[in-house]
Order: structure tokens, then sequence, then C-alpha cells
């Protein structure tokens, strides 16, 4: 068994990986020590000019290429706090050093941990910009004039102390963790690695212009566009302790639940001369026509967080309308409905089928989309009843001007927008039903065939949509 001692820094790391690389020995045989010290200073910018502290080359050590995004994912996960993560890392760059080049890829078991590693730490970096607060000390009391308090969920001080020192220009300050501090004297960026550090360094004396921004906060606060889920999403409540606002984050939602919210107003706002009256938030709407164009709906609430409304496309001579759900995110953002993957399907679908895609309307009976955050992604959502009630308006117009004999309804939604809620997709599939003087043929939506993880469901579900399409077409005879 080999023991190999280090600093708890990547560098050290790197140095020692490369010569245990040299000497051909595995990850099994080696067992990685970190030496730690209660106070030891360490100047950063001097560390990196100053060659005679950096640890010598091994001189057998032959150069071991990797790729750019694994040197990156290496560097990031090093500062994930695992004490085990020496020997992980090492083993990630022994497999790749033997050709073995799936250790970085994420469908790999080592992969997959590396790569978890280097993301939770890129997002407590982007955690420390956004949320350490400076505040400024009594110029009497001499440098650092700025200091901070922060508690990082991961080893990010050193990463976080020189992106600040690139920030603050000419300013001295310091940062205090709870496992050191980081200190900028305007010449060099000193960082001191010390467990358990007095979290009495934190400095609890509000600056001069601390009092003006909780005045600013307070103002631009509005208890009726309150939405906890969303403030907590963006500023996770373990940070409020941090922030100078976090102090008054509670007494704001707390107002805002006790009814504030519903004259749309802070409570000192609330106080000034006049009488608040309480209405409904569409009662307080100016009066207005009904809208002329889908662009300007306000019948529903969806318009407020989609990209645009997506109107139905198609010639108004069409003898056949496919009427979807809603529009999904590609449509969201070209404003075309049936261009994603779902709209892909049901090309391959009309293909299939005999119907050109340019001889029917293609519309939604709902025509903003309805979505729900998940990471960066935007995930559908099925719209509410009330929602498809409200899009009626627009439907009914369509179906007025469109000249369609038959109507092919892809999905629950579609079927429910004309037939009620109460009606079944599975009650309809296959059947003909008259719509006054149209015809509905009800089918599944192709998203939902695309939903399928086995792929004799998933042509199964295509070929009733062909099915359908291909009914509809003999009806128009």
């Amino acid at each position: 068994m080999h023991v190999i001692s280090i600093d708890d820094d990547f560098d050290a790391w790197h140095n020692a990986a490369r010569d245990a690389l040299a000497h051909g020995w595995t990850p099994e045989s080696i067992e990685w020590r970190v030496e730690r010290h209660d106070a030891a200073a360490l100047s950063l910018f001097d560390a990196q000019t100053d060659a005679e502290t950096a640890p010598p080359k091994p001189a057998e050590a032959s150069p071991v290429r990797i790729s750019k995004e694994l040197a990156s994912q290496l560097k990031d996960a090093s500062h994930f706090r695992d004490p085990n993560r020496w020997g992980f890392l090492y083993r990630v760059l022994w497999r790749w050093a033997q050709g073995d080049r799936s250790s970085a890829s994420p469908a790999d078991e080592d992969g997959a941990r590396l790569n978890k590693m280097a993301k939770s730490v890129r997002r407590v970096q982007h955690d420390m910009i956004a949320y350490v607060r400076f505040r400024q000390r009594d110029a009497s009391l001499g440098p650092p004039e700025y200091v901070a308090w922060y508690e990082p969920d991961h080893d990010v001080l050193a990463w976080g102390a020189e992106h600040f020192a690139a920030r603050m220009g000419r300013s001295t300050w310091l940062i205090t963790t709870p496992d050191g501090a980081a200190m900028f004297d305007v010449a060099h960026l000193h960082l001191e690695r010390r467990r358990n550090f007095a979290a009495d360094h934190q400095c609890d004396t509000p600056d001069a212009a601390e009092a003006l921004w909780m005045t600013y906060y307070r103002s631009i606060f509005n208890p009726a566009r309150l939405n906890e889920s969303a403030l907590e999403q963006h500023m996770p409540v373990r940070f409020w302790k941090g922030l100078p606002e976090g102090a008054l984050i509670p007494s704001l939602v707390s107002q805002a639940r006790g009814g504030v919210r519903r004259v749309g107003q802070a409570q000192h706002v609330g106080a000034l001369g006049g009488k608040a009256v309480q209405v409904d938030a569409l009662d307080a709407q100016p009066a207005r026509d009904a809208p002329t164009s889908l662009d300007d709906c306000r019948r529903c609430d969806l318009w407020r967080h989609a990209t645009q409304a997506v109107a139905g496309e198609g010639p108004s001579d069409a003898r056949i309308m496919l009427l979807g759900e809603q529009p999904g995110d590609q449509e969201d953002l070209k404003g075309e409905p049936f261009v994603g993957p779902a709209g892909q399907l049901l090309d391959d679908a009309m293909r299939r089928a005999g119907v050109p895609r340019e001889q029917v309307y293609l519309t939604n009976a709902v025509k903003h989309f309805k979505w729900e955050p998940r990471g960066k992604r935007r995930l559908h959502k099925t719209p509410g009843q009330q929602e498809v009630e409200a899009c009626a308006y627009w439907l009914e117009r369509e179906l007025h001007d469109i000249g369609a004999r038959v109507i092919v309804t892809l999905g629950a939604t579609a079927l429910a927008a004309l037939l009620g809620h109460r009606a079944t997709l599975q009650a309809h599939l296959g059947r003909v039903t008259p719509y006054g003087d149209k015809v509905i043929v009800a089918t599944y939506h192709p998203s939902y065939a695309l939903r399928q993880n086995d792929d004799a469901a998933r042509e199964k579900n295509v070929a009733a949509i062909v099915a359908a399409l291909e009914q509809a077409r003999s009806l128009t005879g």
C-alpha cells in the first residue's frame, strides 16, 4: 500500500497523481491522506508566480494527455466536499490513462459521479457570486474596508476570492467562512485555511448604504405578485441569514398571507392618504372592448408566462382540421403549431395516411403554452378546464371560419374542448361522432406516442393516428 500525503488542494493532488501514474500505481494500491494545517496562510497570487513554492515535478513522470473537458471536470470536482474525493479523482484519471475514455462519460458510473460533483460545485460557485454581501467598516478601524461572512456548501472560497479580487478594484476586503478566510490587500490575495473558523468573525454592523437598500427592497416588493415557491427556488432560504434583505422577507411574506396582497400594495403605501378599497383584480382593470386579435387575448393567465400566442395554420378551405391540446416548448418559441417532436411524428403519420400537411388546418384547443420549470427546461403542463373554456372563444371562430368537414381531435383535452369535460377518449376511439354540420374523429395525441417506452406500444399508437387520418380522408370523399 502506497501512502500519499498532500495539501487539501487541486495542485497538490495533481502533482502527486502525475507522480503515481508515472510509477504505475493502481487506485487500489494508494491511500490518500490530507495534511491539514489549522492556520496555514497562502498567498494565492504569490503561489502563481513564485516557482520555488511549487512542488517539484517527478523526474520520471511522462505527460498524460487528457481532454480539456475532463481537465475542467476534475478541477471543479476537486472542490466537492467529500473525504474520499482525491482517491476517486485518481481512479477516473487512472482509467483515462489506461485508455478507458468512458471514465468521463455521464453514462459510466464514475463519469456520472464526476459530472454530478462538478455540476454541484459550479452551482455553489454561482451562489457565492450571487449571495456574498459585503459590509463597509468604519474607516477609523483601518483595513479591510469591506467584510463578509459566507457559508459555502463546497470548498469554493479560493475560487470566489479570485473572482472578487478582480471585481472589487482597489478596495481591501475580507471574506470569512467556517473553514477559513480570504483577504485582499490590493497587492496580494491571501487565503487562510482553518477548520471551525469562529462565526464571530461576522460583521453585523450595517453600513451607511444598507438602510437605503432596505428601503428600496421594501418598495419593490409586491405582495399581490408573491410566488413563495419561486422566491425560495431563486433565493434559497439557507442564504437569507447572510443577506441584509433576508431579515425583511419573512415579515413581508407574512403580511402578504395576512391580506396585504388583496389590496396589491405594501402596508406603508396603503397607510398613505386616501382609502384602500378591496376589489377583484379583474374589476380593477380599465374597461376594454373584446380582444380583436389573439395576441391581445387576456381571457386567462397563460399569456403571462408564454412567449407568444400560437394561432392555427392552414388553408381556410381545408376539408380536415387537426385539433391538438396546446402549443409545446418549440411551438411557443417559433409561433407555429406542431413544429416540435410531436409535430414531426404527426407529419410522418400524415405521410403514411396520404394526407398532405399543406391541405389540412392545424390548431390547438388552447393557444398559449402552459408549462412548469424543471431545472433549465420548461415542461408541458396540462391546461385546466377554465383555461380550455377561456380559449373556446378562439376555437369557435376557427370552426366558423374554416370550412372543415372533419375534425380530428388529438388527445383527450382536444376532444373535451368540443364535447365537454365528461367526454372520454377511450369511448370515442374508432368512432365517428356528429358535431353540428361536422363530424369528429378522435385519436391519440402524437406526444402520447412519444412517451411510450416500448417500441411496439409506440407503433400501436402511431398506427391508430394513421388510421384516424385515413378515416378522415375517406369521410371528406
